[in-house]
């Protein structure tokens, strides 16, 4: 891309430019470099493309569940064929490192391949009736036209976990991407429309959440709403599409703990600290962020730990030798650095990073120095609240008990992950921890597509996205009576 794409909306099986031609700008994170002008769509658009999910809808759900199913699978197929140069340009996009952009889309490929299976297993159930001559059975109904809302820092992996099952289990969409990586989101939409996807299923609509979100989740004839992205929109989303008497998933951020027990093999905690802290420069909602860590063998971890950070290369993502890109945009970092100022002002030890990174090679780059911080306390605010940045806490623990105690002591309730070698105190963390993940002897990051993904309290409303989960969110049972009898009978009466 020598010269700036121009993006278009994707509405009724056609692309087009916002109704009132309105574009805004879309950067390279790491070089400053633009990449393309973007639709800055109101409410015009988004009227426009919910009509056209609603037109779409019937014709969708009557498709047989298999046959939607291999659209997806199709769409799975492209991605793949695709899959170095898709890596490539998230990495221009997003900033992630090349091998992290390469896994985030082999994650969409995967769910392509596996929720293209559930239009064959979308499994409803029979059972026996009260009354004689008589089946009952349950089946599942697509709920009817929903909005999908994403955030960047997963431009491919999330609205996969979205989009392809509820397209299998027959529902139309609208689809709002972040407006810092519409890019993937329009390739996206370019391997469904190569699938054989129907005009109108899918429909792409970029523009802000104040304009094109609020609409979607306020709009009439929008049924439910997923969502992924901060706490604060999440409880906006709840509350005004919760007016409207809306299904609504919310995913809605991690502030996720890595125990250290006494016994762990600290050089492969390390690793797996590392990787979950640091990786897409701490921009998960899987992030660890804290690592408690027993008392006995805290100097040890630290020390090991600091030699690691320190020894991170910043860059642009495109360069094999980075282990760490740019944060999304300015204000991302400016966040992160007034959280720093936080922590040294509440007395946490700063040991390594902790400021802005200026590159001289990389003079338009939002880099941030990966962060460190060593006498942590669970009170203070860089151990409680959402960073969603390369800084890491350490909080000293007395066993495991306490250990478990810091951990849950948050809002949140992700993931969470301890070390051990001791089989008695994995099982009692794996029941006692408050998170929707839990990993023994790795770090907080990699979930796989077929397990439900999701957490507790803060981090969410309660419902799963991927495997199973994702079929039961975007679906409704309906319970279905046939009386073959001859006579009316009423069920507890008649018995």
């Amino acid at each position: 891309m020598s010269q700036p794409y121009r993006l278009q909306n994707y509405i009724g099986g056609t692309w087009q430019d916002a109704v009132q031609g309105a574009v805004s700008e879309d950067y390279n994170p790491a070089t400053g470099e633009l990449l393309a002008l973007i639709p800055d769509s109101d409410q015009e658009d988004t009227d426009r493309a919910v009509a056209a999910a609603v037109a779409a809808y019937d014709g969708w759900r009557l498709t047989p569940a298999p046959k939607r199913g291999e659209v997806v699978a199709r769409a799975g197929m492209v991605l793949a064929r695709r899959k170095q140069e898709l890596g490539r340009l998230m990495t221009r996009e997003m900033g992630k490192v090349l091998e992290e952009a390469l896994g985030d889309v082999q994650e969409g490929i995967d769910m392509a391949a596996y929720m293209s299976g559930e239009g064959r297993r979308s499994f409803g159930y029979t059972t026996t009736s009260e009354l004689p001559d008589k089946f009952a059975m349950a089946v599942r109904d697509p709920i009817g036209v929903g909005a999908v809302i994403t955030p960047w820092n997963f431009p491919m992996a999330i609205p996969t976990w979205k989009i392809f099952p509820a397209l299998v289990a027959g529902n139309t969409l609208v689809f709002k991407p972040a407006t810092d990586t519409p890019l993937l989101a329009m390739e996206l939409v370019r391997a469904l429309e190569e699938a054989g996807l129907p005009g109108g299923v899918l429909n792409l609509v970029v523009g802000s959440g104040s304009k094109v979100g609020e609409r979607l989740i306020s709009h009439p004839q929008i049924q439910f709403v997923s969502f992924t992205g901060s706490g604060e929109i999440g409880r906006r989303v709840a509350s005004v599409a919760g007016e409207g008497l809306k299904r609504i998933s919310l995913e809605l951020g991690g502030k996720n703990a890595v125990i250290v027990m006494d016994d762990a093999n600290l050089d492969l905690a390390v690793d797996g600290i590392i990787w979950s802290a640091y990786g897409t420069a701490g921009q998960r909602c899987t992030a660890c962020s804290r690592v408690i860590v027993d008392k006995k063998v805290h100097d040890k971890l630290v020390e090991r730990l600091l030699a690691r950070v320190q020894a991170l290369t910043l860059g642009d993502g495109l360069d094999p030798q980075v282990k760490v890109g740019p944060v999304i945009n300015r204000p991302a970092r400016q966040r992160i650095d007034s959280y720093v100022e936080i922590g040294v002002k509440e007395g946490a030890r700063l040991l390594a990073g902790g400021k802005v990174a200026e590159l001289p090679d990389l003079p338009g780059g939002h880099f941030y120095e990966p962060t460190l911080f060593d006498q942590v306390t669970p009170e203070m605010r860089i151990a409680k609240e959402e960073i969603f940045g390369p800084v890491l806490s350490v909080i000293e623990a007395n066993g495991l008990e306490d250990a478990l105690t810091k951990a849950n002591g948050v809002a949140y309730g992700l993931s969470a992950s301890i070390f051990s070698q001791d089989v008695n105190r994995v099982f009692r963390a794996i029941r006692d921890l408050a998170t929707g993940i839990v990993y023994v002897n790795a770090g907080t990051t990699g979930a796989e597509i077929h397990l439900p993904f999701g957490g507790q309290k803060g981090t969410g409303n309660g419902h799963r996205e991927a495997g199973t989960a994702a079929i039961d969110f975007f679906t409704e049972w309906k319970a279905v009576y046939v009386d073959y009898s001859g006579r009316l009978q009423r069920a507890q009466i008649d018995t």
